[in-house]
């Protein structure tokens, strides 16, 4: 017999050898009572779908959809039977599931006459979706050879799965059917179609936008926002992947082994200076007009998404117009640390907007922009406080100023200076670049292990410590950041396609040096399995001006 410990009420019981996590999860169902619908397992601290099987000793913790986990995995399932269901009502039409948007995702999707999607197409589409659910049509795993994976899809004319697979170096992989429809996950399904009550799809341009559940509230669907900007500015990624013939990590992978890593850097980095050099000129534009000329540029974004980098490159093309760019910190306008907001559980709330003293922030931007000379305080960050050491600025005719931080574009922090006279930039590593059709690279994977990769270069946490503060992050982005990025001007991608290929290098040893026993070892776990799929590319070409340099080490601007 073996002895199972249920992490959700730290109880203990026996259950034979093969016991599936289902069995196991029927047995404390009553006792441990969550909220929502349970759709995965933690087994030692990964993830593992409800049909897994053990047969040892284990630690098992169950997650309803709240879960980082098992919210991926509702996620996955749902794509799964919407792909069945196109195929089903439209067959050999292709179907893209390219990334997130207006708390859902966006799918492309292609009908084989090549015909425009219609408001019928969706609902055909949509039905068969809640037939599938309503049939509880079982998610089926098998596990084969890589090299018998690959011949099930070059059967079936799957050349993304196909260049995945070849160059993944794995002995075995594994491919899930759902009735006769055969796809890839690289993680675990829902045991069957009947999980998955929460959902809806609607048409969304030209392609389809599948709805899902809140992370707060499982039971509903998470409330669509607004977000034509971030898809203009997937769509225009999208566009330099097709000019480089990159859409998958395959075509990325087979580039490299064919020796195109130095050119896929070198033309990433070069679409990326011509688009801050697009900036700038708009910049030097308005700030010449005759009318409301722009004297205060805006940058923020999320965590990571190498917004110090950029706005010292914006800073190199704007001085090349013959501006003269000043950076201006709201780090010194700090309120005092004993008048920092706290958190429910008693910590500093540092990303708190009230952490800032915007009004005399915003007094001292009005002078400056009139032309008075203004006294600019100091934040002593070993102290707490602010002080006041005789720093005085005046800005020249050629002087535009520049706010770089997370409430750059909060209304709050710059609300009596009229719109006109602001140009507001929203940076953040969009990623384009998927696994393969279906498998989609979450966004936030991308600025995580950059900053596991920076925090634990310069000393500052272990890639453990960054795991942990990642939840605290992401809910402080979605309260303080996303909000006002659609207000943005010009929205910049500072992910590169061939990044994950360099970022594996660096993040592959700080990754296996979180321990199992912890609970971070479950994201640390999916991160490294993901990230695997990308054949490593060292960092030596990498510009030393690079965005990328910020995170990996060796840049030439002085942080």
């Amino acid at each position: 017999m073996l002895q199972i410990r249920c992490k959700n009420n730290n109880v203990t019981k026996s259950f034979p050898e093969g016991t599936s996590l289902l069995d196991v999860y029927q047995e404390f169902a009553d006792e441990i009572k969550l909220p929502y619908p349970v759709v995965s397992a933690k087994v030692n601290n990964a993830s593992q779908g409800l049909k897994f099987r053990l047969y040892q000793n284990r630690d098992v913790e169950f997650l309803d959809a709240r879960e980082g986990s098992g919210h991926r995995v509702y996620v996955r399932s749902l794509s799964f039977v919407l792909y069945k269901a196109t195929q089903d009502v439209f067959p050999a039409s292709k179907l893209f599931i390219e990334h997130s948007l207006c708390r859902g995702y966006y799918c492309n999707f292609k009908k084989k006459d090549g015909s425009v999607l219609t408001d019928e197409d969706v609902v055909q589409i949509k039905q068969r979706m809640q037939e599938i659910i309503d049939m509880d049509m079982p998610f089926r795993r098998t596990e084969a050879t890589t090299e018998e994976a690959i011949r099930v899809f070059q059967d079936r004319g799957f050349s993304d799965k196909v260049k995945l697979l070849e160059t993944s170096g794995q002995i075995y992989s594994d491919y899930y059917t759902l009735g006769d429809t055969v796809d890839y996950y690289y993680g675990p399904l829902v045991p069957s179609a009947g999980y998955l009550k929460v959902w809806d799809l609607e048409r969304y341009e030209e392609g389809l936008l599948l709805r899902v559940p809140d992370w707060n509230n499982p039971n509903q669907v998470a409330e669509k926002v607004a977000q034509p900007k971030t898809f203009g500015m997937f769509a225009e990624k999208t566009r330099w992947d097709i000019i480089m013939r990159l859409s998958n990590a395959g075509d990325v992978n087979k580039a490299i082994m064919r020796g195109h890593a130095s050119e896929l850097i070198q033309v990433s980095e070069a679409l990326q200076e011509k688009k801050i050099v697009q900036i700038a000129e708009e910049i030097e534009r308005r700030f010449h007009r005759e009318k409301d000329p722009v004297k205060l540029v805006l940058i923020t974004g999320p965590s990571s998404s190498g917004k110090t980098t950029f706005c010292k490159r914006l800073s190199v093309q704007l001085l090349a117009c013959g501006l003269r760019p000043v950076s201006f910190s709201t780090d010194d306008y700090f309120v005092n640390r004993v008048d920092t907001p706290k958190l429910p559980n008693g910590d500093y709330d540092f990303d708190n907007i009230e952490t800032v003293e915007y009004s005399l922030l915003e007094d001292h931007l009005l002078r400056l922009m009139q032309g008075e000379r203004v006294e600019i305080p100091e934040y002593n960050f070993v102290t707490g406080k602010r002080e006041w050491n005789g720093k005085k600025l005046k800005l020249s005719n050629d002087t535009v100023l520049i706010i770089e931080g997370i409430h750059a574009l909060n209304p709050l922090l710059t609300k009596k200076i009229p719109d006109a006279l602001k140009y507001k930039i929203y940076i953040s590593a969009l990623t384009s670049i998927s696994l393969d059709d279906h498998n989609w690279i979450p966004v936030r994977d991308n600025r995580l292990l950059r900053r596991i990769i920076r925090d634990y270069n310069k000393g500052a946490f272990t890639a453990q410590e960054t795991i942990a503060q990642w939840k605290n992050v992401c809910e402080a982005e979605d309260k303080w950041i996303f909000p006002f990025q659609e207000s943005a001007d010009v929205m910049f991608n500072s992910a590169l396609n061939i990044e994950f290929a360099v970022l594996r290098i660096h993040a592959e040893i700080i990754l296996a040096s979180v321990p199992k026993n912890c609970p971070e070892y479950a994201e640390a776990h999916r991160l490294m399995k993901f990230i695997h799929f990308f054949l490593p590319v060292s960092d030596k070409e990498i510009p030393p001006t690079s965005i990328m340099r910020e995170f990996v080490g060796g840049s030439s601007f002085k942080y």
